[in-house]
């Protein structure tokens, strides 16, 4: 196969990517300006924040997981020792931010269950 079509394979998960994060951000936006809102009638927003939070870590992990799918396509159209040390670099960055954003979701979810027995 032509090395351009992996090249535009990589460009097109990575815009996926941009675009999920972005789509979750403006949900986030949008649904954080609804529960602020409610603030002004006094009452107890903590769920709700919460809930918001979750929604939009999935976002960003499922975005994050997109752009490591891209960088990896990268590589293995470009596999130099350089290239490798750069995606190795990359993916461990994300993979620690996922993990975190991952193990807090879980926490939250948890610790959201317990509350409910």
């Amino acid at each position: 196969m032509d090395l351009s079509f992996f090249s535009v394979l990589a460009d097109i998960v990575s815009v996926a990517g941009i675009c999920v994060i972005l789509w979750g951000s403006g949900i986030a936006l949008w649904r954080f300006f609804r529960v602020e809102k409610n603030m002004f009638s006094g009452k107890n927003l903590q769920m709700k924040r919460e809930s918001l939070r979750h929604s939009f870590g999935s976002y960003l992990l499922l975005g994050l997981e997109f752009l490591i799918a891209a960088d990896i396509i990268n590589t293995v159209m470009k596999p130099g020792l350089h290239e490798v040390a750069i995606l190795g670099a990359i993916v461990v960055i994300r993979t620690v931010i996922g993990y975190t954003l991952d193990h807090e979701l879980s926490s939250e979810a948890d610790s959201r269950h317990k509350q409910g027995e």
